[in-house]
């Protein structure tokens, strides 16, 4: 039974009824580009093939059932009247989030039965959470007929996780999960969502990107998160500009003898030099130059430690072995604290270095990584 079928079958048990359709939004891995988003800067992600798949039917009496196929614990249903931010609610807060925003925004939606079943790794900085908000906000869309476009279903899918989750997550995940395309990067411009996606086909110049998950948990609501934002709008206030994103790299220096708090200062170091590095890379994958990119992102991993100290024994591990071993480059990715780093190597390269990974890990006695190859792949859409 392939795992559509068994979706299907799953939803008619739940709900004694037939789905309405099947929709999948994918996780992301971000190539570089780390905390920028929300610092309207630049970002370069590119979409998973592990999903959110999602058997929906819509209803029309007020009431909305959500059921994990990931998580123990009956279906949950709540009263789409009653949604609202600040209610708890585990893993079901992501969908029931997304209700109350479409619904907040103006949007007629009155209710839904949704299976859910992923396959994006949680707690691995992959956009699990993106992953299940989009795939409910593109089938609402879908079933209630709203007409949203794919920036405008993000942009909802943001504020509820902003909003009713409470996590001040930038746009990236949401956009990368909504928009991305198979064998690109999603250049995205996080102050207005201008986006153009960038070829990025690995397998045809002989290269592989492995996603190495420390399964270190990261809980980016407990406030490490929050505290960088916090301290990057504190340096944005103090330079009198809009974003970091509006300081030019030419103008670091200058803006850095400005400030006068020092974790502030790399801060700020972090995000104008991440920046640059975003549109170094652009450039040379658009030149073909696709090798060339291994030292940036290793450089970007060294920002991530030292300046946003967001990393962690384990990914520094993986960086380092990766790099000893001849990866061409690799950094942490995603929010931090844990989660997953990616490796840029030659594909006769790669058996070796994830070799040498397992037993770094082994001997440093950390838990054995989870490593995978990095296709990019299709954004969200509807299946069946």
């Amino acid at each position: 039974m392939s795992g559509l079928d068994q979706l299907a079958d799953t939803f008619r048990e739940l709900y004694g009824r037939e789905p309405d359709g099947v929709w999948a939004a994918p996780g992301r891995i971000n190539l570089i580009g780390e905390h920028t988003d929300y610092n309207d800067g630049f970002v370069l992600p590119l979409a998973l093939p592990h999903t959110a798949l999602a058997a929906v039917a819509r209803r029309a009496d007020g009431v909305l059932r959500v059921h994990s196929a990931d998580v123990p614990g009956g279906v949950v249903e709540l009263d789409v009247a009653e949604l609202a931010p600040g209610g708890g609610g585990g893993w079901a807060a992501y969908p029931a989030g997304v209700v109350w925003a479409l619904r907040d925004a103006g949007h007629p939606v009155t209710g839904a039965d949704l299976h859910i079943a992923s396959t994006v790794p949680t707690g691995a900085g992959l956009s699990s959470s993106a992953a299940l908000e989009v795939v409910t906000a593109l089938a609402c869309d879908d079933l209630f007929e709203l007409g949203l476009k794919r920036w405008q279903l993000a942009r909802l899918c943001q504020r509820a996780e902003n909003v009713f989750v409470g996590v001040p997550c930038g746009i990236m995940d949401q956009t990368a999960s909504a928009c991305c395309t198979e064998g690109h990067a999603l250049h995205l411009d996080a102050r207005d969502l201008a986006q153009r996606q960038v070829p990025f086909d690995l397998a045809a110049e002989g290269l592989r990107l492995l996603v190495v998950d420390t399964r270190v948990q990261h809980e980016l609501g407990e406030g490490a998160y929050a505290r960088r934002r916090a301290g990057c709008e504190e340096g944005a206030r103090a330079l009198g500009v809009q974003a970091l994103r509006d300081v030019a790299p030419e103008q670091l220096d200058d803006a850095l003898a400005r400030l006068d708090d020092e974790t502030v200062r790399n801060y700020v170091r972090h995000v104008v030099t991440e920046n640059a590095r975003v549109e170094q890379v652009v450039s040379l994958l658009d030149r073909g130059e696709t090798r060339a990119i291994g030292p940036i992102l290793t450089a970007g991993h060294a920002s991530c430690r030292d300046d946003f100290a967001i990393s962690c024994p384990e990914l520094d591990l993986a960086v380092e072995t990766a790099g000893a071993a001849g990866a061409l480059g690799a950094r942490m990715t995603g929010g931090g604290f844990g989660g997953s780093a990616i490796v840029l190597a030659e594909e006769a390269d790669a058996d070796g270095i994830t070799k040498a990974l397992n037993e770094a890990f082994a001997s440093a006695g950390y838990r054995a990584p989870r490593i995978f190859p990095a296709v990019p792949s299709a954004g969200a859409r509807r299946l069946v």
